[in-house]
């Protein structure tokens, strides 16, 4: 099985930056936290539409997100396989997915995932297991991410993105080893390490908002 490719996500970015800062007007911080080479996993709240392509502009290193399959229709399916992005099918254990992501982590890569699962409130309430079993599994240290973006006025495009041309903040926070040390893959031990996950993400977006103010 191919591993998606890395020189596509490196295109990925650029596309993306261009995009995001001819759309809004991204303010970064922290973007030095995240290792520079090896394997990691940027943990993201999802509360626009926008947060992956943002993230993936931003990034300093191109980053392979898990995506839903719902998204990759027509011609989009072509184009975000070929900009090393991840279909996934919500619904089910989706085995190609979670090997392929597995193979990022694995080949030193970065990868992305919304631990909620959908696009909502974006305060990481909610996690899935997911996240849990990618970090445990690999060893790959959590970097949590937290776009802020202006939600005051209604986009004239949809209510999913924030107003065009308003400032969107990226902060990304501390890596940590979500893990216990012990190296256990146990259905405890993955329940111990979401609730370690869900703990640090939503301190990392706290301090995200008392930082940025908002």
């Amino acid at each position: 099985m191919s591993l998606p490719s890395e020189r596509g996500a490196e295109i990925g970015r650029r596309i993306g930056v261009g995009l995001m800062y001819g759309l809004w007007r991204p303010r970064v911080l922290g973007a030095w936290k995240l290792p520079a080479s090896g394997p990691a996993i940027l943990a993201v709240n999802h509360s626009h539409n926008i947060d992956g392509p943002m993230v993936m502009g931003v990034s300093p290193r191109p980053t392979h997100f898990l995506i839903k399959k719902e998204a990759f229709v027509g011609p989009l399916d072509p184009f975000l396989t070929g900009i090393g992005q991840l279909k996934v099918d919500r619904a089910a254990a989706d085995r190609t997915a979670i090997t392929r992501a597995l193979g990022v982590l694995a080949a030193g890569g970065v990868l992305g995932i919304f631990p909620e699962g959908t696009r909502g409130e974006g305060d990481f309430a909610s996690l899935r297991a997911g996240l849990a079993y990618f970090a445990v599994r690999s060893g790959a240290p959590v970097v949590p991410v937290a776009v802020l973006g202006s939600t005051a006025r209604p986009s004239r495009l949809t209510k999913a993105l924030p107003p065009l041309r308003s400032r969107v903040d990226v902060v990304f926070g501390d890596p940590f080893d979500a893990g216990d040390g012990s190296g256990r893959r146990t259905r405890g031990a993955l329940d111990e390490a979401t609730e370690r996950i869900q703990k640090q993400l939503t301190g990392h977006l706290e301090n995200a908002r008392r930082l940025t103010g908002r």
